[in-house]
């Protein structure tokens, strides 16, 4: 039986946060593994960080947006 995992917060926009910070991170370390298949000439694996990248930064992109609405939304 796997035990669920639980946030250690109860803030509502905790798993928000944690998962922008996580999305962001991503884009940041994916450039070391592109540059990394690039020095090895692996052109295919280079392409396909690069996808991961980009869906991460889509991703980000999406997370900033809904964390923006919401904290307006109660400030404002």
């Amino acid at each position: 039986m796997v035990k669920e995992i639980s946030s250690p917060f109860k803030d509502k926009n905790y798993d928000l946060i944690h998962a922008l910070q996580m999305s962001l991170e991503h884009v940041y370390r994916i450039q070391t593994y592109i540059s990394d298949a690039e020095e090895r000439g692996d052109k295919e694996l280079a392409a396909w960080f690069r996808k991961i990248q980009e869906n991460n930064r889509k991703s980000s992109e999406q997370g900033k947006q809904i964390l923006i609405d919401r904290l307006q939304h109660e400030n404002g």
